[in-house]
């Protein structure tokens, strides 16, 4: 068969079907995303073919700040379209394309290749309430928000109405896309690599200048980028009394100081800044370790040695660090928040905290610093919990590829 993916930082959320795909010799594999933003994707498999386009021209300054992003996804699509007629003029014709909707690319994929079964990775449609918006008193909705996040939608509506099909990670996620194109849609977690990501009581990690292993008192908090969207600032607000309680004890933060949701700052003003700014002398800084970014490998490591990791989210995608660190025996103190009680049942394979009660996380933080035993139980099960539902060989990938090569399950 011969496969089409598209996503603008490919490979993105299809990093391990992709891969499957084109190590069958009965695949072909090819790959469309934007040139600037490939992320290793040429080290993915040699097998897959990659087509990356130009970034397409701004939209107008003078356009109605609604549709700039609209306008934005038509001229991405643009480019899209340009590189799919080249692969059809030389033979190319899918005939299953799996693109994310989010950004336009697939907006016009149906007009080059009207045969091929065009499936979209569907990871969240925006509403006014009962999701992101609007959640956080702190940073209040107004009715222009209301108004420009029901535009937002223009392009995942065009791309699901005339989709053939959908996969959604999660049935929240799913749950938050109109009633009416919910039967398309299918879920099916990407999936997590849990005999890569396991409990090592042996690892070590030295960062800024301290060597932490496994039997230290050290609480994580990792988010691609430290912003409210992901609870960063109920956690550092959490510092000054938890640093207190446990005098012994180190934070790592893990992530970048740029924004992957929600409101940008003024321009050089990041939300660690911001926070740590409001905390000033409030805070022990020594034994708070902002790490940025870290490779892969020591990512895991940072997670393998934690007494306690923290993970807090606006009811929006759920992270794939969230799974990863239950895979790796975390003890997880997590938000009471949607999806993450969708995997999250508390006291069993995790606790739950109210998002914006900093006093509940102190006291659910220091209470597993304090008696670390008591919890190895629910480590165990969040691990298996993963085992279970979303290992990536045994069940997530399986899945996807049926769903994509068996016409029946399509």
């Amino acid at each position: 068969m011969q496969f089409l993916f598209v996503h603008q930082n490919f490979p993105g959320q299809f990093r391990h079907i992709a891969k499957a795909l084109a190590q069958d010799d009965t695949h072909q594999v090819i790959a469309i995303g934007h040139f600037p933003d490939f992320q290793g994707a040429s080290a993915l498999d040699p097998r897959i073919q990659l087509f990356g386009y130009k970034t397409p021209k701004a939209s107008h300054a003078e356009s109605h700040h609604y549709l700039r992003d609209f306008e934005g996804h038509i001229r991405r699509g643009q480019e899209v379209v340009r590189l799919a007629q080249d692969l059809k003029n030389k033979g190319f014709y899918p005939e299953i394309i799996v693109a994310h909707p989010g950004w336009g690319e697939a907006l016009f994929l149906h007009d080059i290749f009207p045969k091929a079964r065009l499936i979209l990775y569907c990871e969240y449609y925006y509403h006014s309430t009962g999701g992101d918006v609007g959640f956080d008193p702190e940073f209040p909705a107004s009715l222009d928000d209301h108004a420009r996040v029901r535009i937002k939608n223009s392009t995942q509506l065009l791309g699901i109405s005339t989709c053939d099909a959908g996969i959604s990670p999660t049935l929240w996620q799913k749950s938050r896309y109109p009633i009416e194109y919910q039967p398309k849609l299918t879920v099916i977690h990407e999936g997590i690599d849990t005999d890569l990501l396991r409990p090592d009581p042996t690892a070590t990690i030295t960062l800024n200048g301290h060597t932490f292993t496994q039997g230290d008192e050290v609480v994580t908090f990792v988010s691609r980028n430290l912003e409210p969207y992901r609870g960063f600032h109920t956690f550092l607000r959490a510092l000054p009394t938890l640093l207190a309680k446990r005098p012994h004890s180190h934070i790592i933060l893990v992530g970048g100081d740029d924004v992957s949701y929600g409101r940008r700052l003024p321009e050089g003003q990041s939300y660690r800044d911001k926070y740590c700014s409001e905390l000033s002398e409030q805070v022990d800084w020594t034994r708070v370790h902002f790490v940025g970014k870290l490779p892969y490998g020591d990512y895991i490591k940072v997670l393998q040695i934690s007494a306690c990791h923290v993970y807090l989210t606006y009811p929006f995608v759920l992270s794939w660090s969230m799974l990863e660190a239950m895979s790796l025996g975390c003890l997880l103190v997590a938000s009471n928040t949607a999806p993450v009680t969708e995997v999250i049942e508390h006291e069993q394979n995790g606790l739950l905290v109210d998002f914006f009660d900093t006093e509940q996380l102190v006291e659910r933080i220091a209470g597993v610093l304090e008696n670390p035993v008591d919890y190895e139980a629910i480590k165990h099960c969040a691990r298996q919990t993963i085992i279970e539902r979303f290992d990536l060989n045994s069940i997530c990938l399986p899945a996807m590829v049926a769903y994509l090569t068996t016409p029946a399950q399509q």
